[in-house]
């Protein structure tokens, strides 16, 4: 594992002369080998570390599928928002077992690899019900598929208070609208 050892070298062109030469020549280019891939490694590792500390503070859910649609990895707020309707997740489950409905947007997500789908997903389980916009990626190597991305926002406070403004729009226009004079004619 010391690629720094070195052997005297002959200025002769003799069998010696060449062979210490080639040896020095080569470990000096396995020395230089090792010392790239300890630093390429080093930033793999920098990467692997910033992409889980990204992935650790989104507030969207985010869970990588096997091309199989088995789930490989998943983040914090993955779990949490699915255990809200108590949905654990876990490697090795299928997606389909976790979000059902999401069979459709991984068939057309496959169709167009480079758009991916999206779409809105209720999920009820126990009496509790939550909502979810979905968004699948596909991740391909050349043009075989490797996996999915699966991303999702916990929309349900939202869809509910847009429910109540469109709620509290009708309940303002019907009064008004009933005591118009041109309200039969309307209706």
């Amino acid at each position: 594992g010391d690629f720094s050892a070195r052997v005297a070298e002959t200025p002769s062109k003799d069998e010696i002369g060449t062979l210490s030469r080639a040896f020095n020549r080569m470990t000096e280019q396995l020395e230089a080998q090792r010392g790239d891939l300890i630093d390429a490694n080093r930033r793999l590792d920098e990467r692997r570390r910033f992409s889980e500390a990204i992935l650790s503070g989104v507030s969207a859910g985010v869970i990588a599928l096997d091309r199989d649609k088995a789930i490989n990895l998943f983040n914090r707020s993955a779990g949490s928002i699915l255990s809200t309707i108590d949905q654990p997740v876990t490697p090795g489950s299928f997606i389909s077992d976790i979000l059902p409905g999401i069979q459709e947007l991984l068939v057309q997500a496959e169709h167009i690899p480079g758009e991916g789908a999206q779409n809105t997903l209720t999920l009820s389980k126990n009496g509790k019900s939550i909502t979810l916009h979905v968004r699948v990626t596909v991740e391909q190597l050349d043009t075989e598929i490797e996996g999915f991305i699966v991303t999702f926002d916990y929309i349900t406070l939202l869809v509910s208070a847009q429910r109540n403004a469109a709620w509290a729009d009708v309940s303002l226009l019907v009064p008004h609208e009933i005591k118009t004079p041109r309200t039969p004619s309307r209706l």
